[in-house]
């Protein structure tokens, strides 16, 4: 049974930090590409970062240089660091492990998501 756990979500002022982590079971998780996407109130969901199976990052511009993506294959865990929050940031937070294989099938889970409250 695949299961992404996340957390370290909660209430915080603007300008702190909080540190979300997704850990995985089930899976090969060095495989997996891992993603952190966000979704708020009445929005789409929306891509956050990035992590290659390789450790290759990319960033929505909107977190660029406030965000650190980073991920620790032998303890199957994936780190969001989240410095210099802005209400904007408040959603859930959730996490996505995708598996693109030769053959062409896909393998992606989601996490059940963690809320993130920045207040102003």
């Amino acid at each position: 049974q695949v299961q992404l756990v996340e957390s370290g979500g909660g209430l915080i002022q603007a300008g702190g930090s909080l540190r979300l982590s997704c850990a995985a079971s089930g899976i090969i998780f060095s495989m997996y590409a891992i993603g952190w996407y966000r979704q708020a109130p009445g929005k789409q969901r929306e891509l956050v970062a990035a992590i290659s199976t390789g450790g290759t990052t990319n960033y929505a511009d909107f977190v660029k240089g406030r965000f650190t993506i980073s991920r620790d294959n032998a303890k199957n865990t994936v780190y969001l660091q989240m410095n210099s929050l802005k209400p904007e940031d408040t959603a859930v937070y959730y996490c996505h492990a995708d598996l693109f294989l030769s053959d062409g099938t896909r393998y992606t889970y989601w996490g059940q998501g963690t809320q993130v409250t920045v207040s102003s």
